[in-house]
C-alpha cells in the first residue's frame, strides 16, 4: 500500500482537484493508495470537503486538529496514521503534480529509502527562491546532506525510518538530513512545480529565521546527540584557552612593570592592570569556558539518563535474528493498533 500525506490549513478550494488527480494517478498504474488529509486548524471549509470525501471514496481518511499546530505535527499525525509500506508527503494548494509519484517510487526500487523532489524551475517569489538557495546550500555544508530543495515538501519514504525520526517544532524540513544521520540512503529528483492556483502562502520571513535555527538545532542533533560534550567541551576549552592566554600575558607585564626595571631601560610606559580592557576580556573567556564545560557535562549526564532506551544505530536487515522493536516507537504501535512492516530496503 502506498500513503499519501497531505498536511493542509484554509485550503478548501484545491482539495477536490487534488483528490481528483491523486486518483487518475492511482487508477493508471494501479496504486493500492490511501489519502490521509490533516486539517491543521483550518477556518473555512476543508475538513467539511474532507468528510465529503471520505464518505464517496473510502481511500480517503481524515485527521483534524483542535487548533493550527504546525506542518511538523501534522505530518506526524499523519505517519502514525499510515498503514502504507511507503508514504508520499505533498502540499494541499496543487503546486505539486502527483503525476511524479511513479518517479518517485521507482528511485525507491533502485534501493533509496528517502527521496526529496527539486523544484528546479520555481514559481514562487523572489524574496521566497532567493534565501532558499542560501539556506540549502548552508545545509548541505554542515550536515552533508547536499539537496538542492530541503524545502520541497513533496517528498517520498519507506514508513520505517519514522520508527527512528521524531517530529517536533518545525523539523519536518529536515528529515532526510535526520535519516541520513541514522544510515538511510537520501536522493533527490527534479519535480514539476506548478503556480499556486488558490488561496495564499502560509510562511513569511519569519520562516527564513526560524529555518535558521532549526539548522543548527539539527546539526547538534545529527552530530551531537549522543555526545553533547565534543561540542560544548570544545567551545569550552576554546574560550579558556584564549582567556588563560591573555592572563599570562598580562601576568609577563605585571612581572615587567613591578617586579623588573624593565621600564627604565627600554623606555617603554606599561600601563597598570585595572587599565587595560584584556583584563576583563581574558576574566570573560575563562567564564565563558568554564560555563561551556559545565553545560558539556550537564549535557551527558541528561544525554546518559534519557538516552537509555534509545539505541544509537539502525539496523538494515537480520539473519536469523528476531524483529525487535525500534530505538523510536510511534503511539500507535506503543499501543498495538498497528503492526510495524517488517519488511527491509535492500
Amino acid at each position: 500500500m502506498l500513503s499519501a500525506v497531505i498536511p493542509l490549513r484554509d485550503e478548501e478550494a484545491s482539495l477536490r482537484a487534488l483528490h481528483g488527480e491523486l486518483s487518475a494517478v492511482a487508477r493508471a498504474h494501479e496504486y493500492d493508495l490511501e489519502i490521509i488529509f490533516i486539517d491543521d486548524g483550518s477556518t473555512d471549509g476543508s475538513w467539511d470537503l474532507i468528510q465529503e470525501l471520505a464518505a464517496d471514496d473510502p481511500g480517503v481518511r481524515g485527521i483534524r486538529f483542535r487548533r493550527n499546530f504546525g506542518k511538523a505535527a501534522a505530518l506526524s499525525a499523519g505517519f502514525d496514521a499510515a498503514r502504507g509500506e511507503l508514504v508520499v508527503t505533498l502540499d494541499a494548494d496543487l503546486q505539486d503534480d502527483p503525476r511524479e509519484i511513479p518517479r518517485f517510487l521507482a528511485e525507491i526500487d533502485k534501493g533509496l529509502d528517502c527521496i526529496s523532489g527539486w523544484k528546479q524551475v520555481r514559481h514562487d517569489p523572489w524574496h521566497k527562491v532567493g534565501p532558499s538557495r542560501v539556506f540549502n546550500w548552508l545545509v548541505g555544508v554542515l550536515t552533508g546532506v547536499k539537496l538542492h530543495d530541503h524545502n520541497c515538501g513533496f517528498k517520498c519514504y519507506r514508513r520505517e525510518i519514522f520508527d527512528e525520526v521524531r517530529l517536533y517544532g518545525e523539523l519536518h524540513r529536515f528529515v532526510p538530513v535526520l535519516a541520513a544521520a541514522r544510515g538511510w540512503k537520501v536522493g533527490e529528483i527534479v519535480v514539476n512545480h506548478r503556480a499556486r492556483q488558490h488561496g495564499r502562502s502560509k510562511y513569511g520571513v519569519s520562516r527564513i529565521v526560524k529555518g535558521f535555527l532549526d539548522l543548527f538545532t539539527v546539526y547538534f542533533l545529527t552530530g551531537f546527540e549522543q555526545r553533547p560534550q565534543h561540542l560544548l567541551g570544545t567551545c569550552g576549552i576554546a574560550a579558556f584557552a584564549i582567556g588563560l592566554v591573555g592572563i599570562l600575558y598580562l601576568t609577563l607585564m605585571w612581572l615587567l612593570k613591578n617586579a623588573t626595571s624593565f621600564e627604565q631601560w627600554s623606555g617603554w610606559q606599561i600601563e597598570p592592570l585595572h587599565q587595560r580592557p584584556a583584563l576583563l576580556y581574558s576574566m570573560g573567556m575563562l567564564l565563558l569556558g568554564a560555563q561551556f564545560i559545565s553545560m558539556g557535562f550537564l549535557a551527558e549526564l541528561f544525554t546518559a539518563y534519557y538516552g537509555r532506551n534509545v539505541r544509537p544505530y539502525s539496523i538494515k536487515s537480520r539473519v536469523n535474528l528476531p524483529e525487535v522493536a525500534g530505538p523510536l516507537r510511534a503511539p500507535s504501535e506503543a499501543n498495538g493498533t498497528r503492526s510495524v512492516p517488517t519488511t527491509t530496503s535492500q
